[in-house]
């Protein structure tokens, strides 16, 4: 418990969160009863225990599940308001949210419905609660460079909404290469690049993602620590580390909380910061990241302020802003 207070207190920004992963069962039992989607659940009870997952691929499954009940611009402005008030709740003051055409679109839903309700609610959490967002788009990393080079064509109307292009979705077998071209032509366009990379894949992936799809930030990179030689280069580059400690955990990358390296990183001069990822599937949202790894690696006032001073050195805001922030989380005494 200690430190909680603080964190409740920092202001921070949330790098890394897939606004797919945010559905919680109640929303979605909601939305399916709404929309009329026949889902394999009875209950809002029987959706939580689905959620109980063993590995990144049965999480995929229950998650891509649970996209099906998504249709309508309403369904899902519903589903980023409801994660911006968990941001409101946690003084999460800036947001940059991952969105998954490709899951929605191979069903038939319009590039246009996904983004426009998305946008709308980032409009209205702005009016509502002063907390600013981008927006990123991911290309489907089990998918084909055909389907992504695709989804690029598709987000043309919108690109001057989308701030950058990301990688998710299963990591093993699926290295950044495969997406070499894609990323120079959304560079080429203008889009800024992120990728998963060092998660569940071995650090050569960081090194793909880092030489070749030439990202701004790398999301997990846990993995990184394996590989000295890139832990240095990190550490050269300033590289940000987007980290999702209770992702880690739910998804076995550790075993227990104590033995997550985000503070060894912090120590050595990482560019490390914490994010929620998939919240609603992977037990918290941002303090409740914070408060697991403050208690379980016993975090200083001084590193857990590190950590939210990161976020926003590593966002897409611009400097001004950025100093504001964090001058604020200097400043800040609970």
């Amino acid at each position: 418990m200690r430190h909680h207070a603080l964190i409740q207190a920092l202001p921070k920004a949330e790098l890394h969160v897939h606004i797919e992963g945010t559905f919680e069962p109640e929303l979605m039992f909601h939305i399916a009863q709404r929309n009329q989607v026949q889902i394999p659940y009875a209950s809002v009870e029987e959706v939580k225990q689905a959620y109980d997952f063993h590995n990144l691929q049965s999480f995929l499954d229950i998650y891509y599940a649970g996209a099906n009940v998504l249709i309508y611009e309403q369904d899902f402005y519903d589903l980023a308001m409801a994660y911006f008030e968990k941001c409101a709740a946690d003084h999460v003051v800036h947001t940059e949210m991952f969105f998954d055409p490709q899951t929605h679109t191979a069903r038939g839903i319009a590039f246009e419905t996904v983004f426009e309700g998305l946008w709308r609610a980032c409009q209205d959490a702005k009016a509502k609660w002063g907390i600013s967002s981008h927006l990123i788009m991911c290309f489907l990393r089990h998918l084909s460079e055909e389907d992504a080079f695709e989804t690029l064509a598709q987000a043309a109307p919108f690109k001057d909404r989308i701030i950058g292009v990301g990688l998710d979705s299963s990591e093993v077998g699926h290295p950044p290469s495969k997406f070499e071209r894609v990323f120079a032509e959304a560079r080429a366009q203008g889009y800024l690049t992120v990728a998963h990379a060092g998660e569940e894949g071995p650090p050569a992936y960081v090194w793909e993602a880092l030489d070749l799809l030439r990202v701004s930030r790398i999301d997990h990179g846990v993995r990184s620590e394996e590989d000295a030689e890139l832990t240095q280069r990190l550490i050269e580059l300033k590289m940000p580390l987007t980290v999702c400690p209770l992702s880690n955990l739910k998804l076995c990358v550790v075993n227990d909380m104590s033995q997550h390296n985000i503070r060894r990183l912090l120590q050595q001069g990482v560019k490390v910061m914490v994010n929620s990822d998939d919240p609603a599937y992977f037990g918290g949202y941002m303090n409740d990241n914070f408060y697991a790894i403050a208690d379980a690696l016993d975090l200083s006032e001084e590193e857990l302020k590190q950590l939210a001073i990161h976020s926003f050195e590593a966002s897409f805001i611009d400097e001004a802003e950025k100093q504001k922030w964090i001058t604020k989380i200097r400043n800040l005494a609970v």
